[in-house]
């Protein structure tokens, strides 16, 4: 809320009444304090300022300026404050020009205030310039400075002054560390994202044992998250002497955006089983989240339940949740229902629909559906168009990827970003002009980075172009050295076109470079539990009977003109050798251990961690006609839906 010029006005120190100004705080004052007092007044605004109630603080301090009581050093930094919580530029700097009235701009509470308040509403030169004017700071000033870094986003800045505030604690006996600063500096470790830089500041908060402390705790989790490595947040997690909701949630989210679905769940069921804490939106927002990444769809449909029971059906990022996740366990039909659900839809809702068609191959309704968002006043996003776009590539449609590209900055004020001509690049390489494609890359406004060129190198091995694949994987190799992936693309194209001493130098290269290729496998869910495969796996309990179906289901294809695509094996060995390897596929075997398992009729769902191969494609359709089932495969890069002999892909992805 802000506070007009008319209802405040600190300048202004004419005599009037309380009751004028403010008539709740005469009955308060009538009753309780003596409203000449400033002390009295000072407690009042404290105490207002502390329960989140800024306007009326900010009033409060208004009423005693205008009864023309002369403020002390302790009236203005919980009336700065207030300021700082209403993004009140304005009137906080009328309280700055009060503090220079009465002479207490150098009060180190009163600086640290005003250096708060102009860092919140994004004035931080103003900040530094109150902080460097300051001769002896105290931890509180320090703190002020390094937390109004973090929330204008320089993280960098925040460490290099606590650098200085730990030589200032050597120097200064009047200078040391809290918890509070420790909070503020993890803050800015999350945002660098740096694990030796997190471990570093962790190793000081056991020295100065504020490993105990529940915020520093919270806050440290999250910083080795962003790091990317969910493992340190837990051991964090399970030193806890005590947790809050905060903390289960943010284990629960980590495992969840780390796509380490079932260890998410388990941390939920210890949550559950602990008892003292009761799951909100947060938490069922980010178990969505985590059924979104594993598709265990009966999951995500019971915790749909809770969210429906729990009435939080209309809050906009459990919604979004519950359509993403619907979208991602393949059933965008149940996303679509969900989503007409909801009596309040903001742009996030509308984009996670669009982004689910466009996943799904569905470009028509994807496109439908951001027509109808415009009819009904919603101005699409920077995530909007990406999700636009993407329909468009999935789809083949060059025509409206082109005019939406070149239309979403003048109409709806979003510049064409990295993502963008990662989409354009993409939809133009998969319709074969790669020249097109090439020209756009040399075109951007922004430097090319690896999902622009790796949208490009997918496209060279579409259309075996070998010129122009040399070209993107130089220079993947330069931005991205250790994603193998880069170095497995490029030999398969240097397989496809017979170049097999190429392909045993890529293999060389990986090799000296420590560089191992992720093994491919694929999950099948099955009466609520997920079973995994790998390739030639022999784990599975009912591997030998998967292997005779599989057999069997061989003999079916290749009666219906079945041949095998010995060209997604990219080995230099015989072609008999090929066949065999290219039957074990995991998706393969997860398909034959789904229609085994499962009664005729029903939708057999995979998921596949790598791209699907040309020849295990060939083998889905074929087998979704004889034996007359649906069967819906996630890989890396989109859905495929396979029926009567037929993929929604239309053979394009």
């Amino acid at each position: 809320m802000k506070i007009s010029k008319s209802s405040f006005c600190l300048i202004n120190r004419r005599p009037y009444s309380v009751s004028v100004v403010n008539p709740n705080l005469t009955t308060w004052f009538s009753k309780y304090v003596d409203k000449n007092d400033v002390s009295s007044w000072n407690s009042v605004i404290a105490d207002l300022a502390r329960s989140g109630d800024s306007v009326e603080a900010l009033r409060a301090f208004s009423s005693m300026r205008k009864l023309s009581l002369r403020p002390t050093r302790s009236s203005f930094p919980c009336a700065i404050k207030s300021c700082s919580a209403l993004l009140d530029l304005h009137s906080g700097k009328q309280a700055h020009q009060q503090a220079l009235v009465f002479g207490f701009e150098s009060d180190l509470f009163v600086s640290s205030a005003l250096i708060d308040m102009y860092s919140r509403c994004g004035l931080l030169s103003d900040a530094w310039t109150l902080f460097d004017l300051i001769p002896h700071r105290n931890v509180v000033s320090w703190t002020s400075m390094i937390t109004g870094c973090v929330q204008n986003d320089h993280p960098h800045q925040a460490l290099s002054l606590f650098k200085d505030l730990l030589i200032e604690e050597i120097d200064n006996e009047d200078v040391s560390l809290d918890p509070v600063v420790v909070v503020s500096v993890l803050s800015a470790c999350s945002r660098v994202s740096k694990k030796g830089l997190t471990q570093c500041v962790h190793g000081l908060v056991v020295k100065k044992g504020f490993d105990e402390d529940l915020c520093v705790g919270n806050t440290l989790m999250d910083a080795y998250a962003k790091c990317g490595d969910p493992s340190l947040s837990r051991k964090v997690f399970d030193g806890m002497s005590q947790k809050d909701l905060v903390s289960w949630n943010s284990m629960i989210a980590t495992y969840a955006q780390s796509g380490l679905s079932s260890e998410a769940l388990q941390v939920f069921n210890g949550m559950v089983e602990d008892g003292d804490f009761h799951y909100n939106a947060v938490t069922l927002s980010a178990l969505l989240i985590a059924c979104a990444h594993s598709g265990p769809l009966l999951v995500g449909k019971s915790i749909h339940d809770q969210v429906l029971k729990m009435g939080l059906e209309e809050n906009v990022i459990v919604s979004t949740s519950i359509i993403d996740m619907y979208c991602k366990c393949g059933k965008v039909d149940m996303a679509r229902k969900a989503f007409e659900f909801i009596k309040e839809k903001n742009v996030k809702t509308w984009t996670a629909m669009v982004a689910g068609y466009g996943m799904h191959g569905r470009a028509k309704e994807a496109l439908e559906l951001f027509y109808n968002m415009i009819r009904d006043g919603i101005k699409p996003n920077y995530i909007t168009f990406v999700s636009l776009l993407n329909a468009c590539s999935h789809a083949g449609l060059l025509k409206e990827g082109w005019y939406w590209f070149n239309t979403m900055n003048h109409k709806f004020g979003v510049e064409p970003g990295i993502e963008h001509y990662g989409c354009m690049v993409d939809l133009l390489g998969r319709s074969g002009d790669l020249n097109k494609a090439y020209d756009l890359i040399k075109g951007m406004r922004v430097r090319p980075d690896c999902v622009v060129w790796g949208s490009f190198l997918g496209a060279c091995r579409i259309h075996k172009n070998v010129m122009f694949a040399e070209i993107s994987a130089r220079k993947l190799f330069k931005l991205d050295p250790n994603n193998c992936g880069y170095y497995i693309l490029l030999s398969n194209i240097y397989a496809d076109a017979g170049r097999w001493e190429d392909v045993e130098r890529m293999r060389v290269l990986m090799k000296n470079r420590g560089l191992v290729k992720p093994p491919g496998f694929s999950l099948v869910e099955l009466k609520g539990k997920v079973h995994l495969f790998l390739v030639g796996d022999r784990e599975h309990p009912q591997h030998e009977r998967i292997y005779e179906y599989l057999e069997k289901l061989t003999i079916k294809l290749l009666e219906v003109g079945y041949a095998p695509n010995v060209t997604s094996v990219l080995h230099d060995v015989d072609e008999e050798e090929k066949e065999m390897v290219l039957r074990v596929h995991s998706e393969k075997l997860a398909v034959a251990f789904g229609i085994m398992n499962s009664v005729p009729g029903t939708t057999i769902q995979i998921i596949k961690n790598l791209r699907v191969c040309a020849d295990c494609h060939t083998v889905i359709k074929l087998l979704s006609k004889v034996v007359n089932r649906e069967i819906v495969v996630r890989d890396s890069k989109r859905f495929h839906h396979f029926r009567d002999g037929l993929c929604s892909c239309g053979d394009y992805w």
